[in-house]
């Protein structure tokens, strides 16, 4: 068996330029040539992961099939790639220094001082190779976070050093992702801040092998020619990365700038067959020629920052490219929903989607919009606190219980529809204690989602501490409105739906999290569909 390669991502100048992007986009070139290919993230802070962040300080926290609460960029691989990630594909400074803490308080290190170097170098690079493990991949491309030069990220980058001396260069090479800044005074653009990022990594020991600039503006071959000379790159390893309309856009730019072929040259790589993007090309026209145009609002508590939601903002991605429709997602905040402008927050809509949450913030915005939509017969998808709020309202306004509530919100309700789940009632840990991960679901036959999946058992991912309390399942649950998807082991409530409504379904679980460009979740393409019918019928 050939041996795995290697590709280290790097970048320059400003954080947020997309390196996981620009990861993703290359792993799909490189898939297409039939490559077995994987991307990990490094992520330089202290936190073990970001499960306990604030999304307004690190966006959307993904989750994987075995429970990983990770990195949004995970969310980018698994679209783009179809292939699901796990625990070992992101890695955190503060796992890292737990890990060799741990071993230091065992006795492993046998008296010896713990420094940095070896001890946390060594750790970086066990998580690096130990995707290697299996020999399940052609090649691994790892994503460091933050820039060259931050004190965060030194550590990482001398673990890459010494990788690459070790692997050997023709297993090993580094992409340095770095901006092209426009001055509009001078009216040109600017090497100098990509010359100084080479030239920082260079002082930590690794060569760039290939730049990606991203820029504004077409670069000049005299410019490609300026930067390969005091970048001391090969011509053809300058690669322009310009601003795009889309995401899905940047694998097609980097085929025509020829990303994959010097990597494939400079790792001495055979591709096993020509590139075939059909299915990826099918799906950008569809995306970028839509038939019709939608608008579904997206009710939320951090609607400020895109990358609190940025997976379900992808689904619809993915699912509007199915159905052939444009959709204008309205971002709505809950907590700006009130008893005096619901109505003209809400009406125009095609559908809507009550997004997860944490905390009592926005809740009585949340279930106002639920009770708009239920009334006025608009699809209605509720994820996670979104279900949990679509069974609060129909307790209080159709069942009579007035003042239910989650205990997660108020202690003293007298209806606790909602409760904290048995099993995390005595932690008082909270990073990674949740219920997360892939958990199984039994689905009612002859439900609307037993027809949208087409099966009678599916496997979710959650990531929750609440849930509907089965006390009250004889109270609230009916023909009308039904439980239609319950866990098999726990009998925990997963999907309620409401019959005498066009699309009326909430989940406990996050469909999003598996919605691909080659396999958009059923769910958001049947709820699409929904809400496009809807819009025919206004």
């Amino acid at each position: 068996m050939s041996k795995t390669k290697f590709i280290f991502v790097t970048g320059g100048v400003t954080s947020s330029l997309g390196k996981g992007i620009i990861a993703a986009s290359l792993a799909k070139l490189l898939q297409s040539q039939n490559f077995r290919v994987t991307i990990q993230k490094l992520d330089p802070y202290l936190n073990v992961d970001p499960g306990t962040l604030n999304p307004y300080e690190h966006g959307e926290c993904y989750v994987t099939d075995d429970g990983a609460e990770t990195d949004l960029d995970l969310g980018h691989y698994e679209r783009f790639l179809n292939v699901r990630t796990s625990q070992a594909n992101n890695v955190t400074t503060g796992r890292i220094y737990q890990s060799v803490i741990d071993k230091e308080r065992k006795g492993e290190f046998l008296g010896k001082t713990v420094q940095v170097v070896p001890h946390i170098t060594n750790e970086i690079k066990n998580r690096i190779l130990l995707l290697d493990k299996n020999k399940e991949y052609d090649i691994i491309i790892t994503e460091i976070g933050g820039t060259v030069g931050d004190i965060e990220s030194l550590p990482y980058i001398e673990a890459v050093r010494q990788l690459i001396y070790e692997l050997g260069e023709s297993n090993a090479m580094t992409i340095h992702l770095t901006l092209i800044p426009y001055l509009s005074a001078a009216a040109e653009l600017k090497t100098k801040p990509t010359q100084h990022s080479v030239k920082t990594l260079m002082e930590s020991g690794i060569k760039a092998d290939v730049l990606v600039c991203r820029t504004e503006h077409e670069l000049s071959e005299e410019l490609r020619k300026k930067m390969a000379l005091f970048c001391n790159v090969k011509y053809e390893a300058v690669i322009q990365s310009i601003d795009v309309n889309t995401i899905y856009d940047v694998p097609l730019k980097m085929l025509e700038e020829g990303l994959d072929k010097v990597v494939i040259d400079r790792l001495d790589l055979n591709p096993k067959q020509k590139i075939d993007l059909t299915q990826w090309n099918e799906f950008l026209t569809k995306y970028k020629n839509p038939k019709s145009k939608i608008k579904i609002g997206l009710v939320g508590k951090y609607v400020e920052l895109q990358d609190s939601y940025k997976s379900i903002l992808e689904a619809f991605i993915h699912s509007g490219a199915v159905n052939e429709v444009d959709i204008e997602v309205v971002s709505l905040h809950s907590e700006h929903i009130s008893k005096k402008n619901y109505k003209t927050l809400l009406d125009g809509l095609h559908g809507l989607l009550v997004a997860p949450g944490f905390g009592e913030r926005g809740i009585e915005g949340k279930i106002r919009a639920v009770e708009y939509v239920r009334k006025n017969k608009i699809p209605f998808f509720g994820i996670c606190l979104g279900m949990q709020m679509a069974v609060i309202e129909y307790s209080r306004n159709i069942l009579g219980l007035v003042g239910a509530n989650s205990t997660e919100i108020t202690d003293d309700t007298k209806y606790p529809v909602i409760d904290l789940m048995e099993s995390q009632k005595k932690i008082k840990i909270k990073g990674g204690t949740m219920r997360l991960g892939s958990w199984e679901c039994s689905l009612t036959e002859n439900s609307l989602v037993h027809n949208i999946y087409g099966k009678t058992i599916i496997n979710e991912r959650h990531r929750h501490r609440y849930e509907f309390n089965n006390k009250f399942s004889k109270n609230i649950f009916s023909p009308a409105f039904r439980a239609s998807g319950v866990n098999p082991e726990t009998g925990l409530i997963e999907i309620i739906e409401l019959k005498d409504h066009p699309w009326f379904i909430g989940v406990q679980f996050h469909p999003e999290y598996k919605s691909t460009v080659s396999e958009p979740h059923p769910l958001f393409v049947s709820f699409v569909k929904a809400a496009h019918y809807y819009s025919k019928l206004k």
